[in-house]
């Protein structure tokens, strides 16, 4: 399904991607590819939904934040989209998702909130409860994070 070359563009870019003007070129030089023929590549996989997307961790006690918590709110299911969009556009917000609810957890709506301390975290959902005005949420503090890796599909090393 995958030739050699589209592997090792696959391994590529699964680390971290160099902070640069040009990443795409750095990542193609370390494969022996021409940035040209590595975009190629790329289009090439996207075009056949082998890759759909692109994300980003973003490493937030790297970034000046010092505390993150999972906001869980219960939406009403007419609301979903409007009240998701709004929240996903909060600067403080990296991660907004439906998900479904159940008896025992009715929560429908999750947003990742980064902020300088947890008392910072609770003042941006109060923020987003008054913006939204869905008044049924609760907050999940990281205590400890236990693993923060991406998938790996494919090593430079296979193979070579």
């Amino acid at each position: 399904m995958l030739n050699a070359t589209e592997q090792k563009v696959i391994a590529a870019i699964q680390g971290d991607m160099p902070i640069s003007a040009r990443p795409y070129r750095e990542l193609a030089k370390r494969i022996g590819l021409t940035e040209t023929a590595f975009l190629e590549v790329l289009e090439g996989l996207r075009a056949r939904n082998i890759i759909r997307r692109f994300g980003a961790t973003l490493r937030h006690q790297k970034s000046g934040y010092a505390a993150n918590a999972m906001g869980a709110w219960q939406v009403p299911e007419t609301r979903i989209e409007a009240v998701g969009e709004r929240m996903a556009a909060c600067r403080q917000i990296s991660h907004c998702y439906r998900r479904n609810p159940n008896a025992d957890w009715p929560y429908n709506l999750y947003t990742m909130i980064h902020a300088e301390s947890p008392e910072a975290c609770w003042e941006i959902a109060r923020e987003m409860s008054r913006a939204t005005g869905v008044e049924v949420y609760t907050l999940l503090f990281s205590l400890r994070e236990l693993k923060k890796t991406s998938m790996t599909y494919f090593s430079l090393d296979d193979g070579d």
